[in-house]
């Protein structure tokens, strides 16, 4: 038995509810190829080749994972995916000898727990990829700027496409965030403007010699088959080499650094761009 989408799930995935003039969409005649519920009506499911081209690009040996994740990026701008969607019972009855019965069943979105806690909202590229992970179920086809906006709907500060692939790629918050409002991304550890920003903070700290911004080490990932992909990790994906002067006492050092961590997490350009950092000093 086919069953609606939940409305707020529904109208993320359309994106809006009234057309460019401002005029509802309810009580219109939808049908026909210009409806967004029937942009998909002759997909074969198969995984957008752009985007298959992109994943598989990780995988080639290269010491610089920014082009990577931008051209993964790129391709979600303008990819079909598939959204999971699985039945929840929502009211039970009672049946024979006490015991309960499903009565009633809600389509729900699903949602994963990342490593440090945060919901992420799964994607594929593929019918085949999403069946191959849950084979119950069902594929909701939308566009990955969709898709993003789904996830922010749902509280989920990460997309992972195609989890249980040979390549999982995971698209950070900042990420999530550019796509659903389909605006330009940049890793933060490729953002000039970023590093300018968090050079002109360290200026106000005498103890501070030199700060460098680089990828951390969870920008790579792991293939389940053990091989190394050059992007797509969950985090942390920027990390901040500091450098101290010389002579400082160990009290000293804490308090700057921890007083150089609390800048950079009060300024709401600092936050919105990078999603997880990892602060290291050097000798």
């Amino acid at each position: 038995m086919r069953r609606e989408l939940p409305a707020h799930i529904a109208a993320a995935l359309l994106g809006n509810t009234a057309d460019s003039a401002g005029q509802a969409w309810a009580g219109r005649d939808l049908s026909g190829p210009r409806n967004p519920l029937h942009a998909f009506d002759d997909d074969d499911g198969a995984a957008d080749p752009r985007l298959a081209a992109a994943v598989a690009q990780l995988r080639e040996p290269t010491d610089r994972p920014g082009p990577c994740e931008r051209a993964v990026f790129g391709a979600l701008t303008t990819a079909r995916v598939f959204i999971p969607i699985v039945a929840e019972v929502s009211q039970h009855a009672a049946g024979e000898a006490g015991l309960r019965a499903d009565k009633e069943a809600d389509m729900s979105l699903v949602t994963l727990s990342a490593p440090d806690g945060r919901k992420a909202l799964p994607v594929f590229s593929s019918t085949a990829a999403l069946q191959r992970w849950h084979p119950g179920a069902r594929p909701v086809a939308a566009y990955a700027t969709r898709a993003a906006l789904a996830a922010a709907s749902e509280s989920a500060e990460l997309m992972v496409l195609d989890p249980g692939a040979p390549v999982t790629f995971v698209l950070r918050r900042p990420g999530v965030w550019a796509l659903a409002q389909q605006l330009e991304w940049t890793p933060s550890y490729e953002d000039t403007a970023l590093a300018t920003l968090v050079e002109d903070l360290t200026r106000a700290h005498p103890a501070v010699l030199s700060v460098h911004l680089r990828p951390a080490a969870g920008v790579t990932t792991r293939g389940s088959d053990g091989t190394l992909a050059a992007g797509g990790g969950p985090g942390p994906e920027l990390r901040l080499d500091l450098q101290l002067r010389a002579g400082l006492t160990s009290h000293q050092v804490r308090d700057t650094v921890a007083s150089l961590r609390s800048q950079l997490l009060a300024l709401p350009e600092f936050v919105e761009r990078v999603d997880s950092l990892d602060l290291r000093l050097l000798g």
